[in-house]
């Protein structure tokens, strides 16, 4: 027996007195050194260049956001022309949240938002699939002119043509009321070309395939062409539920009576009122930004589906 211990006490320091194996060279850095292979992969110094670019991206985009929340929840002893502005208040409240409640009806004017933002896009959806199915995959005389009357109108700044639009809906006895803000974006020409590009992209063969089959127009748009759009169709909704959120000039044209205001209207209504408090100010554009940014991460997997994909795969 003493002799296997002893044998096993060698055996042991042995294996400590054994030299550590060395490590294998890493194979999964990010950058590529000099003289190796991997040219897909950046240097090193390109890789430090673009993260100091993605920061100040970053700062670009969400400083403002930062600094307004900031602000909002800055009492009256906080400083907020500093320089450099203190992001973190010292004297924190949310007591401008409550007051922007109980100075508008907050509840109102964002339901008269959502209602028209999610007609807009419900609105873009539809008449931009069907005038993109149109133009991208069907025959007719005059398409061309058709799309040059398209392109043309991407030309004109939209406060060309208000006063033309206000006299329409005017004459359609819609002035001042929430179809009166509804009614001229329900399809705007830029969506139109998007789902237009997301059909030139369905193939020919596969459209007369299905007709030859029996299949009526409506079963052509429902089977195939919807199918291939809805990824670019979810891009149209996003934007035209974010135009139709954050509009103002053209509610503040077509509403004059203040119980049908929207919230941006509103919340100018707020700012003059409380002009010389931006922090007011600033806690009631916090509350219009955040439907905005829910709804957003909720469709934000269909978003970047739609930029990615946008046409039929296989």
């Amino acid at each position: 027996m003493s002799i296997d211990v002893q044998e096993n006490l060698s055996a042991q320091t042995s294996e400590t007195q054994r030299p550590p194996a060395p490590r294998a060279p890493r194979r999964d850095r990010p950058y590529r050194t000099k003289g190796a292979g991997g040219f897909g992969k950046p240097t090193l110094a390109g890789l430090i260049l673009r993260y100091v670019l993605l920061v100040a991206v970053l700062v670009l985009a969400i400083g403002p956001f930062v600094w307004q929340l900031s602000t909002s929840l800055k009492g009256p002893m906080d400083d907020i022309y500093s320089f450099p502005p203190s992001l973190i208040p010292s004297d924190g409240t949310l007591k401008n949240y409550t007051t922007v409640a109980s100075t508008i009806p907050i509840l109102n004017y964002a339901w008269h938002s959502l209602i028209v933002a999610v007609t807009l896009a419900i609105g873009n959806v539809i008449l931009g699939t069907m005038a993109g199915y149109a133009l991208g995959c069907l025959r007719f005389r005059g398409k061309k002119i058709a799309m040059g009357i398209l392109l043309a109108t991407l030309l004109l700044p939209g406060e060309v043509t208000i006063m033309s639009q206000f006299l329409t809906i005017k004459s359609l006895g819609l002035a001042d009321s929430l179809g009166g803000v509804i009614v001229p974006g329900l399809v705007g020409a830029i969506n139109v070309l998007l789902l237009t590009a997301a059909c030139r992209a369905i193939p020919q063969e596969l459209l007369e395939a299905a007709v030859l089959d029996g299949a009526n127009t409506w079963q052509v748009l429902r089977h195939i062409v919807w199918p291939s759009v809805r990824g670019m169709a979810s891009v149209v909704a996003i934007f035209a539920f974010i135009g139709g959120w954050d509009d103002f000039l053209w509610p503040l044209v077509v509403l004059s009576d203040p119980a049908k205001y929207t919230l941006t209207v509103g919340m100018e209504y707020l700012n003059s009122n409380f002009g010389s408090d931006p922090r007011v100010v600033a806690a009631g554009t916090m509350i219009a930004l955040v439907p905005i940014i829910v709804f957003f991460a909720f469709f934000q997997k269909f978003f970047f589906q739609g930029v990615e994909d946008g046409a039929v795969k296989g």
